[in-house]
């Protein structure tokens, strides 16, 4: 789950997936909302201000939410990975037996788009987990300076290291409501240009 950052407020629930939408889900599992901090700064690169945060758009008020990687990292192998042989990514990761994979599936200025092989990766990495995801395994301090396509490349291993770790323990949700070409971490997303049509064709 990506639960925007501040500014994301200035949206609404419009760029994430609102509480209540994934509520009766979430409850019904009795499950557990993760993510980890993340490497661009903004108010969820910390744990203390990434909570808050969950707090405030409501999120903390429907289930129990972590942020996995608040008490360090663990490793996940990547077999056969080009730039990645592995992925760093929260410690609590490992407290879980399932992952429902939930994303708001909209565009990304890097990635293209965001959905469920981005939450796979970068959802689930660690902020040194990111950087090296960003920067092709070159760098796990910056995300910046790394080669367009070969971060696509990387992403695409990290999501494979989740998914051989979790085996047959996970399943993929993407939602397609408020679409816009930007992210919710954008700080001025365009907006949304296909509302939620309300049923399924």
């Amino acid at each position: 789950i990506v639960f925007g950052d501040w500014s994301s407020d200035v949206c609404s629930s419009d760029l994430f997936l609102a509480p209540v939408m994934i509520a009766p889900l979430v409850q019904e599992v009795n499950g557990t909302i993760v993510e980890c901090n993340t490497a661009y700064g903004g108010s969820r690169d910390n744990t203390e201000s990434h909570l808050a945060v969950m707090e405030q758009h409501g999120f903390s008020g429907i289930a129990p939410v972590d942020v996995m990687d608040a008490e360090g990292t663990m490793s996940l192998p990547i077999v056969g990975g080009t730039h990645l042989q592995e992925d760093i990514v929260g410690s609590h990761f490992g407290n879980y037996d399932f992952l429902i994979n939930l994303a708001h599936f909209k565009g990304h200025a890097m990635a293209g788009f965001g959905g469920v092989i981005k939450n796979m990766s970068i959802g689930i990495a660690s902020r040194e987990g990111k950087c090296l995801i960003h920067t092709s395994g070159l760098n796990a301090k910056s995300i910046w300076g790394g080669n367009q396509v070969y971060f696509l490349e990387s992403m695409a291993e990290a999501a494979k290291g989740v998914a051989d770790y979790m085996g047959d323990r996970v399943i993929y949700i993407n939602v397609m409501n408020n679409l816009s070409v930007d992210c919710d971490c954008d700080n001025s997303p365009a907006e949304p240009t296909m509302a939620d049509r309300k049923s399924v064709v």
